[in-house]
C-alpha cells in the first residue's frame, strides 16, 4: 500500500459507536454512502475482510465511507441491526440499510457488491433530468434516455421517462411504464400512470368552455370527464381531483364507476403529495 493510499484510507475509515451512530452512519449516509463493518478483535474471518474493506475505501477516495464498530463494545447496535455473525458488512445509502453481505468473502465479489450499493453515473443524470423537468421537459426526457443508456436497468429513470411522456401524451411512455419490473419500487405508481394514459386518451380534448375565463363548466359528467383529463395532463392535479370528486358525488354510475377509479390510480400516481389526503378524505365523505 503506498503513502497516498494508506493517507486516503485513514481519511474514509471511521470508528463508530453507540453515541455518534446517528450522526456518523444515518446523517452521513444522506450525502454520501456508508459501509459499515461489524467486526471484533478475536474473529479471525474479520481479520481477514477488514484491510480488505480499509484499502478499497481507500482507493474509492471519498466516494463511500467504511464504519468500523466493534460488536463487543456496540451490542445494541448489533441487536438493533439482527447481527447474528460477524463480520457482517452493511450499506446505507439515505439513512437505510440498502445492501449487505456476512462472512469474509473475496475481494471481488466485495467489489461487485460495492458497484451494487454506489450510485451510478445514471443516476446524476436522473437528477439533472428531473430538476428540469418543469421548465424544459423535452431535455429531461433526452437525460432520462441518457441514463437508461448508461444503465438500462435504472427503475427510477425508466418510470420518470414513462410518466413524463404520458403527461405529454406521447404513446412512447406507455411503452416505457409497461417495461417497469413488478420487483421495483415503482411499479404501482407505473401501473396507475398507465391507468392514467387510458384516462387521457379516452377523454380526449376538454369542451370548449376550458379556455374560456370567468365562464362556468358545463355542469355534466362528460363534460367534466374530460376536463379532468386536461387539467391532469397540465398538472393542474387539485383541479383535476375535485373535478373527478364532483362526478362521483353527483353521478357516482357515471362510465361504470370511471371517475372513481381514475381518480384512485391519480392518488396513487402522485404518491404522498398533500393534495392526495384532502381527496382522499372527501372521497371517504362522498362514499360513506
Amino acid at each position: 500500500m503506498t503513502t497516498q493510499t494508506r493517507a486516503n484510507a485513514s481519511a474514509a475509515v471511521i470508528e463508530v459507536n453507540e453515541r455518534d451512530f446517528q450522526a456518523q452512519v444515518i446523517e452521513r449516509s444522506k450525502t454520501t454512502p456508508v459501509v459499515v463493518d461489524f467486526w471484533a478483535p478475536w474473529c479471525g474471518p474479520c481479520r481477514t475482510l477488514g484491510p480488505t474493506l480499509e484499502r478499497l475505501a481507500g482507493e474509492a477516495k471519498g466516494a463511500w465511507v467504511l464504519a468500523k464498530i466493534n460488536v463487543d463494545n456496540n451490542q445494541q447496535l448489533s441487536q438493533t441491526f439482527g447481527v447474528q455473525g460477524i463480520p457482517a458488512v452493511k450499506a446505507f445509502r439515505d439513512g437505510n440499510v440498502v445492501e449487505e453481505f456476512a462472512g469474509a468473502i473475496p475481494e471481488s465479489q466485495v467489489r461487485a457488491w460495492l458497484k451494487r450499493v454506489l450510485p451510478a453515473a445514471s443516476d446524476g443524470l436522473v437528477a439533472a433530468a428531473a430538476a428540469m423537468e418543469q421548465h424544459d421537459p423535452s431535455e429531461a426526457a433526452a437525460r432520462y434516455r441518457l441514463a437508461l443508456g448508461d444503465d438500462p436497468n435504472n427503475t427510477v429513470a425508466l418510470f420518470s421517462l414513462g410518466r413524463l411522456l404520458v403527461s405529454q401524451g406521447h404513446p412512447e411512455g406507455v411503452e416505457a411504464l409497461s417495461q417497469v419490473p413488478s420487483s421495483a419500487p415503482q411499479y404501482a405508481r407505473a401501473r396507475a400512470w398507465l391507468t392514467l394514459a387510458d384516462f387521457f386518451e379516452q377523454a380526449g380534448k376538454p369542451s370548449g368552455w376550458l379556455n374560456q375565463l370567468g365562464s362556468e363548466p358545463q355542469d355534466d359528467a362528460e363534460s367534466r370527464f374530460r376536463t379532468a383529463a386536461q387539467m391532469a395532463r397540465e398538472g393542474r392535479y387539485a383541479d383535476a381531483i375535485n373535478q373527478l370528486l364532483t362526478i362521483i358525488e353527483r353521478d357516482r354510475a357515471f362510465r361504470n364507476d370511471a371517475a372513481r377509479k381514475t381518480l384512485l390510480a391519480l392518488f396513487e400516481a402522485l404518491g404522498d403529495a398533500r393534495l392526495v389526503a384532502k381527496g382522499r378524505r372527501r372521497l371517504a365523505s362522498a362514499l360513506f
